[in-house]
């Protein structure tokens, strides 16, 4: 069993970053609206009616809710179909910052951990000119996803880092409750308001690379005010 107690951070540490993707490095809020807006016109379903719900919610959760006559593993297939043809011909683009920041963070010292799947990140990251790290945490290699800690937790076990030296970087309250349970730091971007908990809030990616690439480099650890 993983666990979130850890040593704090001590001064001298490798401090690593864990990222979550969607909403967060890559903007994939049009494409989600696209592929849930066809799914929904396959079940003769309210497109607007659906994607309210999709988009805060998890596919098996918004089956319930919009299609609760229909058989979820077939609803899933569907989803699955729809999403990986919008990996392959949706137009995608990587927030302001995020190149930049991937491409100056030291080797081994990052990882990603995500609800979506990991050749999905991949064909999104190859589409975008994102570098793709040695570690990601993906659907498939979690049973409980966030806000779990169980992600950023199996993230930090691959990296060989405690959760205390561990800075996660997300957009969304499900996401940073996971950070949070998980003994990391957590700061939020890309959201014009804060999400409760974060230690720190940045309107934008842009906004944090430079806090970012400090936590990383600081030996002291002192980027968490």
């Amino acid at each position: 069993m993983i666990k979130a107690t850890s040593e704090p951070g001590r001064p001298g540490r490798t401090k690593y970053v864990l990222f979550d993707v969607d909403g967060t490095l890559i903007d994939a809020v049009s494409n989600q609206r696209k592929v849930w807006g066809t799914w929904a016109e396959r079940y003769g379903l309210d497109a607007d009616e659906v994607c309210q719900v999709a988009l805060r919610t998890r596919p098996m959760e918004t089956f319930a809710q919009v299609a609760a006559d229909r058989d979820p593993g077939e609803c899933l297939a569907t989803l699955h179909e729809l999403e990986d043809e919008d990996v392959r011909s949706g137009v995608y683009a990587a927030f302001d910052g995020a190149s930049e920041l991937l491409h100056g963070l030291p080797p081994g010292s990052w990882a990603l951990v995500t609800s979506n799947y990991e050749h999905r990140v991949r064909g999104r990251f190859l589409r975008t000119g994102l570098p793709v790290p040695g570690v990601i945490v993906d659907a498939a290699a979690v049973e409980e996803g966030k806000p779990s800690p169980v992600p950023y937790l199996v993230a930090a076990e691959q990296l060989g880092a405690a959760p205390g030296d561990c800075l996660v970087i997300e957009d969304a309250p499900s996401g940073v409750r996971s950070g949070l349970r998980a003994g990391m730091t957590v700061w939020g971007v890309n959201a014009a308001v804060a999400v409760e908990g974060v230690h720190r809030h940045f309107a934008s990616l842009r906004e944090a690379v430079p806090h970012i690439m400090a936590f990383v480099s600081d030996p002291h650890g002192h980027a968490a005010a």
